[in-house]
């Protein structure tokens, strides 16, 4: 078996590509619960959707090394052709594809360096899959233990000290261009985590007129509180486009809510005073042509990611920390990998052993027919406590062995001494899944 992981980000694509192949929530679960219910990809045994506005990977463990299969996935699901994707992609296989995750969670390949978003939504990741019965025992592990890395990035280094996020970005991106943000009329599409941080960051830097367009104004209403904001319902987006300054937007909606015309009809009344437009959405929010119009400035995260702020020196003096951590536990994990292949092993040596002493077991009894069924069961019980005693040193020294350079010959050794079927007999026998292949094809 072999760990696949298949991914776009924001240094492999842009976010033209990134918005068709993003998945929401509830397109995860559509997704993993089609693959949950009929063998339509017969080599992906598990898979997690790990879907950011910076980036998505799918993650799977597979019985072959191939990624046709994983990518006809993808394009399937997103309903895009794979020769569209096929030149931004990476495929991570095995070990490269442990090391990579682990790097995810610990905010090293973010936009901004250990940022903090990314660990919760790793984490989101394996709860949608976990929902859909789609994470086995190989992924729950290595999402885990990803987490696991990156908590201890977190509150082992600096990484995350004084952490920006994209919405900080964007703050930092109005600030730059405004100039006198104390004075500008802000407003803010969306009311959910990345509208909140953008909030707060406006607030850091001196913004005092700050209006929240939401849907709904009920969840608005808690950001109005919490930071002394204005806010309204989408229907009067018209109006806050005639008098905002900047706009920041950050919605989940799945398609374009500030389109080119609504745009153009805001800047006939406004005379020649420009409009600053951040779109921080993946799927973006607002339509790319309103760039063109007159004296609209148009950001989108690729602007962001171009425009990077350059103050992140304390952080990047951290990453050599965060990536011995990294190595650290992406070891420990390779040696449960390695501990997987004696598995089948010590499991067919406890079988075998089982096996004989059941036919002894039957064989002697038929010979002593005055027996009761409690000295029956006493001699059931003894002779278990016999075979598992035997087999006591045995198994632990396979199991020690598991993760040391001459492992393999102790399995060839194991296997000869008690005559077991060869390996490639063994994969899939009473349920049990082949042990994971961590080494090149």
């Amino acid at each position: 078996m072999h760990i696949l992981a298949l991914g776009i980000n924001h240094n492999s694509a842009p976010v033209q590509l990134r918005e068709r192949l993003h998945f929401s929530e509830d397109q995860i679960r559509a997704s993993l619960a089609r693959l949950a219910c009929g063998n339509i990809y017969s080599s992906l045994a598990e898979i997690t959707i790990l879907s950011t506005c910076n980036r998505i990977e799918i993650y799977c463990v597979s019985n072959s090394s191939s990624f046709e299969e994983l990518e006809a996935f993808l394009s399937e699901t997103r309903d895009v052709p794979v020769y569209e994707f096929h030149p931004y992609r990476y495929q991570l296989k095995d070990m490269d594809a442990v090391h990579h995750l682990y790097k995810v969670a610990a905010g090293l390949d973010s936009l901004v360096v250990g940022e903090p978003q990314i660990l919760g939504q790793v984490t989101r990741a394996l709860e949608l899959a976990r929902g859909q019965d789609t994470a086995g025992p190989l992924l729950n592990r290595l999402f885990q233990a990803a987490i696991h890395a990156g908590k201890r990035a977190r509150t082992e280094t600096a990484i995350s000290r004084n952490s920006a996020s994209v919405s900080s970005l964007a703050a930092s991106m109005a600030e730059r261009v405004v100039h006198h943000l104390a004075e500008a009329q802000i407003v803010i599409l969306g009311a959910g985590e990345m509208a909140e941080l953008a909030v707060e960051a406006l607030r850091k830097r001196g913004a005092n007129r700050i209006l929240i367009v939401n849907r709904t104004l009920e969840r608005a209403q808690d950001l109005v509180q919490r930071w002394n904001a204005v806010a309204t319902t989408f229907e009067n987006i018209h109006a806050a486009l005639a008098s905002a300054d900047v706009l920041i937007s950050s919605t989940s909606a799945p398609h374009i809510m500030i389109t080119h015309e609504m745009v153009k009809e805001a800047m006939t009344a406004r005379l020649e005073r420009p409009l600053v437009l951040i779109d921080i959405a993946v799927p973006r929010d607002i339509d790319p042509d309103a760039a063109a119009i007159p004296h609209v400035r148009l950001y989108d995260m690729d602007s962001l990611n171009s425009q990077l702020e350059h103050s992140l020196s304390e952080r990047v003096a951290e990453v050599p920390l965060v990536k011995s951590i990294v190595e650290e536990e992406a070891l420990e994990f390779e040696e449960y990998l390695k501990s997987l292949e004696m598995l089948p092993i010590i499991a067919d040596m406890h079988q075998q052993a089982e096996a004989i002493r059941q036919s002894v077991l039957k064989k002697n009894l038929s010979k002593l027919p005055d027996l009761t069924e409690a000295e029956r069961g006493r001699i059931d019980a003894m002779t278990q406590a016999l075979v598992k005693k035997i087999l006591e040193a045995p198994t632990q020294r396979l199991r020690a062995e598991a993760v040391r350079p001459n492992a393999s010959e102790y399995a060839t050794v194991a296997r000869t001494l008690f005559g077991l079927n060869p390996e490639e007999d063994l994969c899939d026998l009473a349920g049990r899944a082949c042990p994971i292949s961590i080494a090149a094809d």
